[in-house]
């Protein structure tokens, strides 16, 4: 029997040993300094805002993990002695691995700017985050957050829902387009402003201003213009977890390299979710991927390697979902902000601006790449098997409506989806009459 040692009980820690445990009787110990027990990250957000307790956030119940045989151990790992495979926590506890997953997460990104370690300047991204927000909040008369990412968002959402004012600093022209394309990108920026939040894009933060406590008091943006604030949300976006990994034997680069078997270069030593970094990226993903359904099939394959059936990272077609406030937001495939040479796109809006659907298909064959979603949620299962097929982008629009959770959407909006796409494309497509049962069977 070996002794399987995880660092992080993220998602990707966690699935790795729940999935250990069920191929295996290995031993299973997870360390972690940041909780003794997994919880929902995405769900600190809704914690903060009043809409659940923090132990709403863990999927398992506290018996969970001795009644499964996963030992937790809270601490913080300081070396990794490769040779004598052993771990070493701050408190000088020695732990003995025959196997070892690096599963230690992302940090916020720090651009050293000046005042950015005083008082009430801080990410959100750990449980000790939430704490600090708690307490920086208190009596707050007005907050900055700067970085136009999800964090960025998800943040000024919190501190809006306690009636703080949020100015928000986004060096972009538009918010997130990088990522999204320019019709979406401004869905978002609307529904920033119509939140009341004070969105500042193309201003860069220059410098946080201390009082004569240490704590922020305002910031300098590079337009000359200070704003008085005494929270500061630094979120400009996150980098692996590791600077204890670069003093072993270990090969790093920004994250912990990994093959496509998750294996780093010292045998028996794997790395997994956020902090891993591919040597060669997969088909057309980022070479690291902090996406948290990607940990969640880190966590399941390198189990598998583990137990004996070495088994390839295959996470197949690209997915993600995030909110934007109130709009929900999903990708299926490829949708880049700007579509490359053999790419053509077809783009739908609500008239209230708070739904679309942009469609991603290749100029020639006419194939389905991928679609963006902004106010409608669909099933991930239809356009997985839509992309496996190579559906051509028509089959896809009529056949849409077999894809979405809510009816009553298709039957208001349907048909004007159709008729602009047969104005700009010149065709005469129908939509095609749902098959209830296979949705139903589907579900």
């Amino acid at each position: 029997m070996k002794h399987i040692v995880i660092i992080g009980n993220g998602v990707s820690g966690v699935t790795a040993a729940r999935h250990i445990r069920k191929l295996s009787d290995h031993r299973v110990t997870i360390i972690s300094a940041e909780t003794k027990y997994f919880f929902s990250r995405t769900a600190l957000m809704y914690v903060f805002m009043g809409h659940m307790k923090f132990e709403n956030t863990q999927p398992y119940e506290n018996w969970f993990w001795k009644k499964n045989r996963i030992d937790l151990v809270e601490g913080l790992v300081e070396f990794i002695d490769t040779e004598g495979c052993k771990v070493v926590l701050r408190n000088g506890t020695e732990i003995l691995f025959d196997d070892l997953i690096l599963a230690t997460g992302s940090r916020p990104n720090k651009f050293g700017w000046p005042g950015q370690d005083l008082k009430g300047v801080q990410g959100m991204y750990s449980k000790q985050d939430l704490e600090t927000l708690e307490e920086n909040a208190k009596d707050c008369k007005r907050a900055v957050i700067v970085g136009g990412g999800l964090i960025g968002i998800e943040m000024a959402e919190m501190l809006h829902s306690r009636n703080i004012p949020v100015t928000f600093l986004v060096r972009e022209t538009s918010f997130w387009n990088g990522v999204l394309p320019k019709e979406q990108s401004e869905m978002v920026n609307r529904e920033i402003l119509e939140n009341h939040i004070d969105l500042r894009l193309s201003t860069n933060l220059q410098e946080i201003i201390s009082d004569e406590n240490g704590r922020a008091k305002a910031v300098l943006t590079d337009k000359g213009e200070t704003i008085e604030c005494s929270v500061v949300g630094l979120t400009a976006g996150v980098s692996p977890n590791i600077e204890f990994v670069k003093s072993s034997a270990i090969e790093t680069n920004r994250g912990v390299l990994v093959n496509e078997f998750l294996e780093t270069n010292i045998k028996n030593i794997y790395a997994i979710g956020d902090c891993a970094e591919q040597h060669q990226a997969i088909d057309q993903r980022r070479p690291i991927e902090a996406v948290w359904y990607t940990g969640r099939m880190m966590g399941e394959t390198v189990a598998r390697t583990i137990c004996g059936n070495r088994k390839a990272y295959k996470p197949g077609h690209w997915f993600n979902s995030a909110k934007f406030i109130d709009i929900e937001y999903q990708t299926y495939g490829w949708v880049w902000a700007q579509p490359k040479e053999n790419e053509s796109r077809f783009y739908w809006e609500d008239a209230t601006g708070k739904k679309s659907i942009l469609l991603n298909y290749d100029t020639k064959t006419r194939e389905f790449i991928g679609i963006n979603t902004f106010g409608i949620r669909l099933r991930h299962e239809r356009f997985d098997a839509w992309l496996n097929e190579k559906a051509s982008v028509e089959k896809v629009l009529v056949h849409l409506k077999d894809a979405n959770f809510d009816p009553e959407f298709f039957k208001s909006y349907e048909a004007a989806i159709i008729k602009k796409f047969n104005q700009e494309n010149n065709t005469s497509l129908k939509v095609k009459a749902k098959s209830w049962k296979r949705i139903f069977l589907n579900a």
